[in-house]
């Protein structure tokens, strides 16, 4: 179950340490690969019952068979897709996302709405259904996965930036309107990570730049971060899992950057 974990010094399979989540259910979108896979199999080495959500079943059942879970398939930017969705979840991680990259005004209008409905409109839902659950349990935890990005802007990003930032502010209202029921709800802001969506840019990039790849990672990408390499997965689920840690009862409404300084500027 540890073979999620990146083997960058530090970040190792013990990151459940501390951390029990014994008889707590949790749902990850986008669990699939990247950051949502690493979730939940954080999740589930801390003890949780994992439901692993993701548009691409294959990848899904893949996870959930490696953590013990519920796999389930859906399209997020479908409303109707979360109807069959659990609603008893002590542990929402809204992960699921895309990119595109584009000036804005060619940007396609049908996929900026359909990033907003992913990105924003999907994690509004899945509060709708499973906050009355953590209300009832006087307990839950709410993780977003949200990006420096909803911090800072970049240009040519504009649907991935908006979406991140309205998230931010949903993070918020959840915090305030789930504190006296015992639930917190937060932010996580990496930077770029290790993940297929990211490789796919630097590809790309390289392609368009004439640059080697690693110059891509550390000129283009990793321009204004003061840390010059990719964020890896588990380093993030290390995060979120912390989030739903018996010392962080207090932590609420926070974003949290991971982003190698690049806020810090």
């Amino acid at each position: 179950m540890t073979s999620g974990f990146s083997t960058v010094p530090g970040v190792t399979a013990s990151a459940s340490a501390g951390v029990d989540l014994t008889g707590r259910v949790a749902l990850v979108t986008g669990g699939g690969s990247g950051i949502g896979r690493a979730c939940a199999v954080a999740l589930a080495s801390a003890g949780a019952l994992v439901h692993v959500v993701d548009v691409d079943g294959r990848a899904a059942g893949a996870v959930a068979e490696l953590v013990g879970g519920r796999a389930h398939t859906a399209d997020l930017a479908d409303p109707d897709a979360l109807a069959g969705l659990p609603e008893a979840v002590d542990v929402l991680v809204n992960n699921a996302g895309l990119q595109h990259v584009s000036a804005i005004e060619e940007f396609p209008p049908e996929l900026f709405e359909r990033m907003q409905r992913v990105m924003v409109g999907a994690p509004f839902l899945l509060l709708r259904r499973t906050l009355p659950h953590m209300y009832r349990r006087g307990w839950g935890r709410v993780v977003n996965i949200s990006s420096v990005h909803g911090l800072r802007a970049s240009p040519f990003k504009s649907g991935y930036v908006t979406a991140k930032h309205a998230l931010e502010g949903l993070s918020k209202v959840t915090a305030l309107e789930g504190a006296p029921y015992g639930v917190t709800s937060n932010c996580v802001n990496p930077g770029y990570v290790r993940t297929p969506l990211v490789e796919r840019q630097i590809e790309a990039q390289a392609l368009a730049h004439g640059i080697p790849a690693e110059r891509v990672v550390t000129e283009v990408l990793l321009r204004g971060s003061a840390i010059k390499r990719l964020i890896e997965p588990a380093e993030v689920a290390a995060v979120a899992l912390w989030l739903c840690g018996p010392h962080t009862g207090h932590v609420t409404g926070a974003s949290l950057p991971m982003d190698g300084g690049w806020t810090a500027a």
